[in-house]
């Protein structure tokens, strides 16, 4: 299982409408992921596989952790699927 964090600047607005799309992603795709929300205080010391972040932030936090989904539109649950699909593909590499 990976482990996922979605992560805004403050934890609460965005970061939790996009953790709800991205769960709907990942029952709808059966991955097997698990997905919590935070701040972006969580990234650091956190065990995550990868995050999901608005687009605007991803510079900010692209290089604390080993993959980054940055995310342009938090309502496209395509968008989240291609991104989660990256991570996969990305995973299948190593």
């Amino acid at each position: 299982m990976y482990n996922a964090l979605v992560a805004c600047r403050t934890g609460m607005g965005s970061s939790m409408l996009l953790k709800i799309k991205v769960d709907q992603v990942v029952k709808e795709n059966g991955y097997d992921i698990s997905v919590e929300h935070s701040n972006l205080d969580a990234i650091e010391g956190g065990n995550w596989d990868f995050i999901v972040t608005m687009a605007d932030i991803t510079d900010d936090v692209k290089n604390k952790v080993p993959y980054c989904i940055a995310i342009q539109n938090l309502m496209d649950k395509q968008e989240i699927k291609k991104g989660i699909e990256g991570f996969l593909e990305f995973r299948s590499k190593k």
